[in-house]
């Protein structure tokens, strides 16, 4: 009875939408639902559609995913809309006849405004939009939290280069993606981690990779990049008395002219190998390697730990003082904090460091699950919310005030999003538009159609890049 199958988009969906369709008022022909971040620390960075109807709006519904379907669904205890799927499969071929516009992914949108709104193209199909709110709704929330919290970060760093170093062509590379192990699934990687790249050109997630070739136009180009780098498995298999040997094999295997290499350095005791092994036995080598080692503290209190790390290093390696008036540590030695990062440990990582007379230009960040796993639905308060309905030929706005919660108050009408007469984005109803092509939403998905096919550097373009 019960189907394996994970790509039935019938089965994508909460419960309760089954019995949905039998509820709506007669004579219901049109139903149009938007998708917003109603409230949050950043602003959002739109992003992930593209790979959600890649991945599974391009496939017609089968007679058998309507079979395996009713079958779920019958004996879940829920009305299962048979015939209405059958006319989709009959009339349309099984593709959707839905019609999803969207803000260009990478946009950067204020919370509290439209970035993706969808409506049937079919009368007979007025139950789908919101049918599919499940699906939609975590397409865009994740990739667009994690992009929208990533490039938070990058504007943290940025502006402490921009205070405390002379330039900032290092920041596409200044917050590496540590999260794949941390991530609940593989498709979580795949999604987060390519959310990331759209600010940043670091990651340890090789998914994420696949992930831009798959759904971004990344067939050639390399989006990310990695270094060779050590963990404490590499370190502690060589005994704590010979630590030295195994810091010494790092810089032969991985040293040399241009070449970057990541020293996990805490697996005993933090200080003396910055004072004695890397300050002193094996001084000369970093110094002459030719490359750049990274040291990689991994305990402690983050900003503690990274401001007398380099306090040490400069003694051992001695310092610059840049046009800002900031000290910098030679080109062949830097520091790499991937331990407890988060938007909030990183802006008081770099207070402390700039307050004790260190450039940023030291330090860069690796971010796991702070990226990947700390957020949620609630982190923006993302919600999709049906906001107009066309009945006997006339359109009705529809909308939520519950009294308890204002916050949760939903827009009325076809919308719209716009730029206004003072540059800002903001969102206004459809009719209320002198022109038409003022409207930032465009046509993404129609009737099983995607309009619109960015790669991921035309979508790095617009946040900046």
């Amino acid at each position: 009875m019960f189907t394996r199958n994970f790509n039935n988009l019938i089965l994508n969906a909460d419960s309760y939408k089954t019995s949905h369709w039998l509820q709506y008022p007669p004579h219901s022909e049109y139903m149009s639902s938007y998708v917003e971040a109603r409230r949050g620390d950043y602003d959002v960075v739109f992003f992930g559609l593209q790979a959600f109807i890649k991945e599974y709006l391009q496939t017609p519904i089968t007679l058998s995913n309507i079979d395996e379907a009713e079958a779920v669904i019958s004996a879940h205890g829920l009305p299962f809309n048979r015939a209405g799927w059958q006319r989709m499969l009959d009339k349309h071929g099984g593709l959707l006849p839905v019609r999803i516009q969207a803000a260009p992914e990478g946009s950067i949108v204020p919370v509290s405004n439209v970035v993706c709104q969808i409506v049937n193209t079919d009368p007979e199909f007025y139950w789908l939009p919101s049918y599919l709110e499940t699906s939609l709704l975590r397409a865009i929330w994740y990739p667009s939290t994690v992009a929208s919290l990533s490039y938070y970060c990058k504007g943290v760093i940025q502006a402490a280069l921009k205070k405390s170093a002379d330039s900032t062509a290092g920041l596409p590379f200044k917050l590496h993606d540590f999260g794949a192990r941390g991530a609940s699934s593989m498709e979580t990687v795949a999604l987060g981690s390519l959310a990331h790249l759209v600010n940043f050109s670091g990651t340890d997630s090789m998914t994420a990779l696949i992930a831009a070739s798959r759904w971004y136009g990344m067939h050639s180009e390399m989006p990310a990049f990695s270094i060779p780098a050590a963990e404490h498995s590499t370190m502690t298999a060589w005994g704590r008395e010979h630590e030295r040997q195994a810091f010494a094999n790092m810089l032969q295997q991985f040293g040399g002219e241009g070449h970057i290499v990541a020293v996990v350095s805490d697996s005993y005791d933090l200080w003396n190998a910055i004072d004695n092994i890397w300050g002193d036995a094996l001084k000369q080598q970093v110094e002459t390697m030719g490359g750049t080692l990274v040291i990689r503290p991994d305990s402690g209190d983050p900003a503690k730990v990274v401001r007398e790390a380099l306090e040490r290093l400069a003694v051992k390696f001695g310092t610059t003082t840049n046009t800002k008036g900031y000290k910098v540590l030679p080109d062949y030695v830097r520091l790499i904090q991937g331990d407890g990062i988060n938007p909030q440990s990183l802006g008081k990582i770099l207070d402390t460091i700039m307050t004790a007379g260190f450039s940023a230009d030291n330090v860069t960040f690796g971010m796991g699950g702070g990226l990947l796993q700390q957020v949620n639905r609630d982190t923006m308060s993302w919600a999709m919310k049906a906001s107009a309905i066309k009945m006997d030929g006339a359109w009705k706005d529809i909308f939520k005030d519950p009294i308890t919660s204002r916050s949760k108050r939903s827009k009325k009408g076809r919308l719209a999003l716009i730029k206004d007469e003072h540059g800002h984005i903001t969102t206004v109803k459809e009719d209320a538009l002198a022109n038409p092509n003022d409207n930032l939403l465009q046509d993404v998905f129609v009737d099983g159609q995607l309009l619109i096919d960015d790669s991921l550097t035309t979508i790095r373009q617009r946040t900046g890049w």
